[in-house]
Order: structure tokens, then sequence, then C-alpha cells
């Protein structure tokens, strides 16, 4: 998340600018998932630049917040991990993908069966849906997308993995202050490191044509 929606706005744009490079810059086909995840990080800002502008509340744009935030990164990250990583790593990579797939089939019936709402807290934005069990919800959440990237056995996805386990630490300290919305900060820099761990893949024999 972030302060404002002109700075989610800007967050957005230039978040999606980092991923539009990734992707060209993708050599094997299974590096598109990881490669393609900033223009989600992106596309996500932009959305919650949306709820900002309706001061909250329970629109199109709140669920979409929370549709991206929740089910659809709980899987797309440890699912993306997978595809990126070396044959020897992918076994050890069910775990974090099997936990996802469950965290994300909770959440989204959440999302379907009960309201979620954002509500404007001074420069940041909380949301709010209900949900059985949050504490073993969140630590699954962590385990499937900062636990992959931690296990992938990639230097260049384990240093996101700590960058991404910080980010959302110092993002929970100040969201619970109620003091700013940092989250779209961290987004950014690991949307770099992203660049910067393509940059560095190899061509191989599943390279994109």
């Amino acid at each position: 998340m972030c302060w404002s929606a002109t700075a989610d706005l800007a967050a957005g744009v230039g978040i999606g600018a980092v991923g539009v490079a990734c992707v060209a810059r993708v050599r094997r086909v299974r590096d598109l998932p990881l490669a393609a995840l900033p223009l989600v990080l992106g596309a996500h800002q932009i959305v919650e630049s949306v709820v900002w502008d309706s001061g909250g509340g329970t629109g199109p744009a709140t669920v979409a917040w929370a549709v991206i935030a929740l089910p659809l990164l709980a899987v797309w990250v440890p699912a993306g991990v997978m595809c990126a990583a070396p044959p020897h790593a992918r076994r050890g990579l069910t775990v974090p993908l099997a936990i996802g797939l469950v965290t994300a089939a909770a959440l989204a019936y959440a999302l379907v069966t009960r309201p979620v709402r954002a509500e404007v807290r001074g420069h940041t934005l909380g949301y709010f849906v209900h949900l059985n069990h949050p504490e073993l919800l969140v630590a699954g959440y962590l385990l499937a997308t900062v636990g992959s990237l931690l296990v992938s056995a990639d230097r260049g996805l384990l240093l996101l993995g700590v960058l991404m386990g910080a980010g959302a630490l110092i993002c929970w300290v100040l969201w619970e202050l109620e003091f700013v919305s940092t989250w779209c900060a961290f987004a950014a820099v690991g949307s770099v490191a992203m660049f910067g761990w393509m940059r560095r893949r190899p061509a191989g024999p599943d390279a994109a044509r």
C-alpha cells in the first residue's frame, strides 16, 4: 500500500514499467511468471489508487485489491519460484506451493462469502474481511510467498525473499501505528531486485522465442 492515491498511481506506473522491462528480458519460458510479477504488483498499486479516490468502502476496486493481494499472490509467487528454480530445488518447493494453494483456497472462500471493506485511516488504508483462523492464514501466506523465495536455491531469489520479509515486517509495524503505508516502496525495491535477477539469468534450452 502507499500513503495516497497519487503515490499509489505513481508507484504503480513505475513498478509496471519495471515489469515490462523484466518480461522483455525473458530468455527462458519458465522465468516468465516471476518476470511478470512486477506487472501484477504495479496493477495492484493502480487499483489501490482507485480505492483511495473512492474513499474506501466495499466497491469493485476494494474487491479487486483483495483478490490480487490474498489468493492470487499466495499461488503466483510459489508457482513462479518453482518454475524458475533449478531442477534439484523443485521437489522442496512443492511444500510452499501446496501451502499456497490451501491458503489461497481459504482466502478465496472468505472473499466470495463475506464482504471486504477498505477504510481510510490517516495516511494508511485498512482492509477488513472476516477470516477463520487468521493467524494460520497469515503464517501460510508468508510460508508460501517469502518462504518459497528463501528455499529457492537461487541467490537472487533468496535476496528478494530477505527484502520482502523485512519489508513486510516494517510495513506491518508502520501500519499498526497508523503512521504511513509504505508497501509500495518495498514493492518497488523488490521489482528492481527482480530486474537485476532477470539481467543475470542465462539463456537455456527452453529459451523464449
